[in-house]
């Protein structure tokens, strides 16, 4: 048997050992391969698209490989530190350091040329399933039809094989440069009782208390200002709260009595805290990597709905028209005459309402505020079957449409309210109370008030004019072909708000896209690293647990205390990340004065789920593993 063929044979023997990371390598293969096959794919790289989309894309390849690079290493390294003693039995047979040297490039070579060919196989399995999804996310005009993406693949397999190639030398440098002897011996289990500072204990608390301190309680521009120096804190103290909080935790649990000794307790914290302190920097780069996943998602989730969102509320209206200042009655007339008859072209069913905008001076606001004449306001508020209003004579209300701000921290209606108007005879009316509406007349807040009173208020600053429309019959690719062409014809005097998302989502899209890709590669590594972590201490683990049973520890205890035990290590820095993602998407709707509840529970929340279905799968070989070994 060759030197070529006991490497090949040797991986064949250990799946177990190599399995995990093959499966992973493979599956960074297959992401990078699937965003390169979107990436040259004919409709998106013959000109029509962004130059600005295409610099992203280029971009976004290279996080993702840089980041597949480090991810492929440290998984190596991780491999290696499992398989000690398997290189002190073939030192022991006489092996020398360049044979082993030897035997772990061969070994990673192989494993790197099968992932990359799987990889690249697999996601020529799923391409038409990809671009359709892309397709549907993008809203882009071409269709994204199934082409064999022969560039993808060549730039794919070059750059992995590259990739494969330099960690292989990268490795087997470190073990030359490294006594082989030392990573033989070395044993990753502490040789005492984990020491953990009660001030570090304490500073890693405080910490964490005043990063998210900081990013709950300033709002807007202020969150940009402040959130270099709350990542740094809380990067500082996530990094104390794993090598010192923890394990003094876990102390404490152990000094009580009642809970030490209560059950399997005892075996659950006996050497937890040493796989705590020893998978601390580990469970650090997890929680931090999660994070970063968790905000980058959120953060190009929460935006778009606010843009998209934030649109809706002040344009409730299919079409709008605003001519300028100084257009005059005739090309009024004859703008509105165009557009209705666009309308009946594209066979768009619209309702048409008008009304003519007054502004005055007020007592507080210097530019000058719309007040509107309930009449007026019922008539647009039926377009949209919104609720009517009828103010009393004298009464004036405020009208909401959206969180408009006008001055730092204080809303439009805020402002409004304290004003008064004033009426033509001298006397003033005080605003009674504010109402939300969507009825879009004022984009920064209006007054209603009755017809009568509304003859009262004398001569406006300024005047002006609107229209809208709503569509009652008519589908959404035709009331956005037609958006499309009355802003062409029309444009800047008309609005679209169908047109105008398509047109957002359109350009947006990409971006989330490329951030939903790199999102993915960062979460399924921190997952990985977790697996890498547990499987590397399952020897030690089963030796521990085979003592143990000798002395009548049952199948059913066991499979309490490693569930448990894993459970604790598998979950911690995720939970860590959850919370540092919801508390940065939080400091997000601070910025931007925009509720993203629902935004960050459905991305934490489908993290979080992905997770726990991670965890399943990891613990079922995780227990299945240790109790064939202990009990049979």
């Amino acid at each position: 048997m060759t030197f070529r063929q006991f490497a090949f044979r040797n991986v064949l023997r250990n799946k177990r050992l190599y399995i995990a990371y093959f499966l992973s390598s493979l599956f960074t293969v297959m992401v990078f391969f699937t965003f390169a096959n979107f990436a040259f794919h004919p409709a998106l790289s013959d000109g029509s698209t962004n130059k600005y989309a295409l610099f992203g894309m280029a971009v976004a390849g290279g996080i993702i490989y840089l980041f597949s690079f480090f991810f492929v290493l440290y998984s190596m390294s991780s491999f290696l530190q499992s398989r000690k003693k398997e290189f002190g039995l073939l030192i022991g047979l006489g092996a020398s350091d360049k044979q082993i040297r030897l035997m772990v490039f061969l070994e990673n070579i192989l494993i790197g040329f099968f992932a990359t060919a799987g990889g690249i196989l697999i996601g020529l399995v799923f391409a038409k399933s990809i671009l359709l999804i892309a397709e549907n996310i993008l809203i882009i005009d071409a269709t994204l039809d199934f082409y064999f993406p022969v560039l993808a693949i060549i730039v794919t397999f070059i750059s992995f094989i590259f990739l494969f190639f330099c960690i292989s030398v990268f490795v087997a440098f470190l073990l030359r440069t490294n006594k082989l002897v030392d990573l033989i011996k070395g044993d990753k289990q502490s040789k005492g009782e984990p020491k953990a500072s009660i001030i570090l204990s304490i500073l890693a608390v405080f910490l964490l208390i005043v990063g998210y301190g900081v990013a709950l309680y300033v709002k807007g521009v202020n969150v940009v200002f402040a959130m270099i120096p709350v990542i740094i804190v809380v990067t500082l103290g996530t990094y104390i709260l794993f090598t010192q909080l923890s394990v003094y935790c876990i102390r404490l649990l152990k000094k009580n009595k009642p809970i030490f000794w209560r059950k399997t307790n005892m075996l659950l914290f006996g050497d937890l805290s040493f796989r705590m302190k020893d998978n601390a920097r580990t469970f650090f780069m997890v929680a931090i990597i999660s994070t970063v996943a968790f905000s980058a998602i959120g953060t190009l989730y929460g935006f778009q709905s606010y843009l998209t969102k934030g649109m809706e509320e002040i344009n409730p209206y299919t079409y709008r028209y605003a001519p300028f200042l100084d257009d005059s009655e005739e090309i009024i007339e004859q703008d509105l005459q165009q557009i209705n008859a666009i309308l009946d072209e594209e066979k768009i069913d619209a309702e048409m309402e008008t009304a003519d905008l007054a502004f005055y001076d007020t007592s507080v606001e210097e530019s000058p505020v719309l007040i509107v004449k309930a009449s007026d306001y019922n008539r647009f508020a039926a377009l949209i079957d919104e609720k009517e209003l009828h103010p009393e004579e004298n009464e004036a209300i405020v009208m909401e449409q959206s969180d408009a701000v006008i001055t730092e921290g204080q809303k439009a209606s805020e402002v409004l309210k304290q004003s008064n108007i004033k009426l033509d005879n001298g006397k003033e009316i005080q605003p009674s109370h504010v109402v939300e509406s969507a009825v879009g007349l004022g984009l920064m807040g209006y007054y209603v008030v009755n017809d009568s009173t509304y003859k009262q208020l004398g001569t406006p600053v300024r005047t002006d004019m609107t229209a809208a429309w709503n569509v009652h019959d008519g589908s959404e690719e035709q009331v956005i072909e037609t958006g499309k062409r009355l802003e062409e014809q029309i444009q800047p005097k008309v609005f679209s708000i169908d047109y105008s998302l398509y047109e957002t989502n359109k350009a947006y899209g990409l971006i989330l896209f490329i951030g939903l890709f790199i999102g993915i590669v960062f979460f399924v590594s921190a997952g990985s690293f977790l697996y890498f972590r547990l499987f590397t201490d399952i020897d030690e683990e089963k030796r521990k647990f085979q003592s143990i049973a000798k002395i009548g520890l049952t199948q059913s205890e066991l499979k309490k205390v490693v569930n448990r035990q894993i459970a604790i290590l598998f979950f911690s820095p995720i939970v860590v990340a959850l919370v540092h993602g919801a508390v940065a998407l939080t400091a997000l709707s601070r910025l931007f004065n925009y509720n993203l509840t629902v935004e960050s529970a459905l991305v934490l929340g489908s993290f979080a789920l992905i997770q726990v279905l991670y965890f399943l799968v990891v613990r079922f070989f995780y227990v299945k593993n240790v109790i064939r070994t202990v009990f049979e």
